[in-house]
């Protein structure tokens, strides 16, 4: 596969949809103020604050679980997952090249965290629990200079590392029931911990800031308060607040100029805190916890991201938040275009619907249906409505500009609805479920009629295309085969059967053949009368083909693997001479 893709033109990546927030701290401005950072995926993203014009950095082979900036803004450093038992790299980015300066392999499994020294001299890296280790790089010769298990045998997990602001051989981590103060010690190549004090108080420290003048560590707990060690003497200084402690933990703290905390926590709280006795003097509720707090302009604005995938402006003057940018906070299950316009288009993940614009990839429309999900979404040819199908066994059809709930077909399937298709008329919806069947519903004025139900298929049907007369469909299922439905009679016409579990399906534009891919990699070429394969070829290097779609001209198809790979094929149509 990787002969046969040599010197064809990749894909150029145009724009991204979406904020991880998850990754702790994963919003970053860079210190020209005219730039957000945070990942995505395994890419870094780099977007301009004015106008929203992104650039992407791409390099990890897997998801980007940490990311830093250093302090004159000239690196970026980013650490990624990998499966047990690989290295998970760390790569360090030439900001104003937009290159890789450097790839660190030595962590396993994970990097939970990275930080840079002020001077940008070198890059402490802390590898997640399946590693266990701290390891100090030079960044100028690109080399490890050393490292040491983070904990002792038998001591808690260490989640969090950032470095002094005026020491380059001090810096800090913080985990489970410890705070550690490391010196390093450059001529011995060595670097030394040193744990501080905090008497009786056991807490899981998720996020650590440090003041200006090295003199004290605030840390963020998830008991929902804040330590304050005095960094010098490596003991307890401060503990607060005493009573009104924050719901779901502290997961990040930011300094201002005035000594004052800015708070978020795991509830969505964001509060401003005093630095005498930490006590709550102004507070903002935001949708689910915050995970980011990254400041501009002289600390007056910041920049605040959320595990609900929402990224906010904040005003420190007015205490208020503008949400700048929404996006699914889990994995989208479907994507349609209505037809006749490129304009717009729909993806369903869990429990929404959303509408979008795709010249400034902005939301437009949200639907909601609480605690239910959403597995395939399509318009209807005319524009009216929206169709979805949903896993408690309902079919919902909703309008597509004001997402009002025209019309719900109840108990359409007992194991829920898994695909969903109209008909080039908008009179009819074809839909499949997980025990197997086919439903074909006629649309009234004033309700619903189900037509026929079609029992071929033994496990869940995953796809579901309409010919362009509506006299046939082809369905493709997890039980190994493909069926080409008469819509007319309601009777299977043929069936397609490969060792594989069918994910997806496509006519070719002249529908006589028809394209297939599911767990086994391959794109598989179908005719249509006969049911005959007519070839097959790798669509993917690893990972099933979730997804596909075919041109209007037939020319070129598109396919979407598992892994972050899209291939686009052009697809070579064989004739048949009948």
């Amino acid at each position: 596969m990787a002969n046969e893709t040599q010197g064809i033109p990749q894909l150029e990546l145009e724009a991204v949809i979406g904020f991880n927030g998850h990754v702790p701290s994963g919003l970053r401005v860079h210190p020209d103020r005219e730039h957000l950072i945070y990942p995505l995926g395994c890419t870094v993203i780099l977007k301009r604050i004015a106008n929203g014009k992104q650039e992407f950095l791409h390099g990890h082979t897997n998801n980007v679980s940490c990311i830093s900036v250093s302090k004159s803004g000239s690196y970026v450093a980013s650490g990624q997952v990998n499966f047990m038992g690989f290295k998970a790299a760390v790569i360090i980015w030439n900001y104003a090249e937009r290159t890789i300066h450097a790839q660190l392999d030595l962590h396993k499994a994970k990097v939970e965290a990275v930080t840079f020294s002020p001077n940008d001299k070198y890059l402490v890296t802390l590898g997640g629990q399946d590693d266990g280790s701290i390891v100090v790089w030079n960044i100028e010769t690109k080399q490890s200079i050393c490292g040491s298990p983070v904990s002792a045998r038998g001591a808690g997990h260490c989640l969090t590392v950032q470095y002094a602001n005026t020491n380059d051989s001090i810096f800090v981590s913080a985990g489970s029931g410890m705070v550690q103060v490391w010196e390093l010690d450059l001529v011995n190549r060595k670097i030394r911990p040193t744990e501080c004090n905090t008497g009786k108080l056991k807490r899981i420290v998720k996020c650590i800031q440090i003041s200006e003048d090295d003199q004290f560590i605030f840390c963020g707990t998830t008991s929902g308060d804040i330590l304050k060690i005095n960094l010098k003497m490596t003991r307890l200084y401060d503990c607060g607040p005493v009573k009104a402690k924050f719901s779901q933990g502290i997961s990040i703290l930011r300094i201002l100029k005035s000594g004052d905390l800015l708070v978020g926590s795991g509830s969505g709280t964001l509060a401003l805190c005093s630095k005498s006795n930490f006590k709550t003097l102004q507070k903002f509720q935001l949708e689910k916890g915050v995970t980011s707090i990254a400041g501009r302009e002289e600390g007056q604005q910041f920049f605040v991201g959320t595990e609900a995938a929402q990224m906010y402006r904040f005003g420190l003057a007015d205490f208020k938040a503008e949400l700048i940018s929404t996006s699914h906070s889990s994995a989208v299950k479907d994507v349609a275009i209505p037809f006749g316009t490129s304009e717009l288009f729909a993806t369903c993940a869990e429990e929404d619907i959303r509408l979008w614009h795709i010249d400034k990839p902005k939301e437009l429309l949200r639907i909601t249906v609480p605690n239910m999900t959403c597995n395939s979404l399509g318009f209807m040819i005319d524009g009216h409505s929206i169709i979805s199908a949903w896993n408690d066994g309902k079919i919902r059809v909703f309008a597509p500009k004001s997402g009002q709930l025209m019309l719900v077909i109840d108990h359409a399937h007992k194991m829920g609805v898994t695909a969903i298709a109209g008909t080039n008329d908008s009179k009819r919806i074809v839909s499949g479920g997980g025990e197997g069947q086919v439903r074909v519903w006629e649309l009234l004025p004033h309700g619903h009629r189900l037509l026929q139900i079609m029992k071929e298929h033994k496990a869940t049907v995953s796809c579901i295309k309409i010919k362009s007369d509506d006299t046939e469909c082809v369905t493709a299922s997890c039980d190994g085969a493909c069926v080409i439905w008469d819509l007319v009679r309601f009777v299977s016409l043929r069936m397609l059967i490969a060792n594989t579990l069918f994910r997806t399906v496509c006519y070719h534009s002249e529908e006589y053949q028809i394209i297939t891919g599911g767990t086994d990699r391959k794109v598989a070429y179908w005719e249509v009368y006969e049911g005959a394969t007519i070839r097959e070829l790798e669509g993917s290097q690893s990972g099933a083909i979730n997804g596909m779609h075919i041109t209007q001209d037939g020319r070129h198809f598109v396919t979407g693997p598992v892994v972050p790979h899209v291939f686009c094929l052009e697809l070579c149509v064989e004739t048949t001479n009948w």
